[in-house]
């Protein structure tokens, strides 16, 4: 009984993979206008002058900005496989 619990609760390359989608997948959705505006996140929100260095918020604001572009057909694609692996797998 103790064995079969802990073979449940395994931590495996594949749940540690699965995570990354998953939390790439939570950053690629989120919706500039509908969401990141109304907590203070919007486009126009977070730019330093010329010369600054840009700060905490302006670099996470760039990252979702780059993963919502770069990473989206990348993201259909391992999504895909991964919905495979896991109706072929369990």
């Amino acid at each position: 009984m103790q064995k079969s619990r802990s073979a449940n609760m395994a931590f495996t390359l594949y749940a540690l993979i699965q995570t990354a989608i998953l939390f790439t997948n939570a950053i690629a959705v989120l919706h500039e206008e509908r969401f990141l505006s109304k907590i203070g996140w919007g486009a126009d929100q977070g730019i330093g002058g010329f010369g600054d260095e840009p700060g905490i918020k302006a670099q996470l604001l760039n990252l979702i900005r780059s993963v919502r572009t770069v990473m989206r057909v990348p993201l259909i694609i391992v999504n895909s496989v991964c919905i495979v692996l896991l109706l072929l797998f369990g």
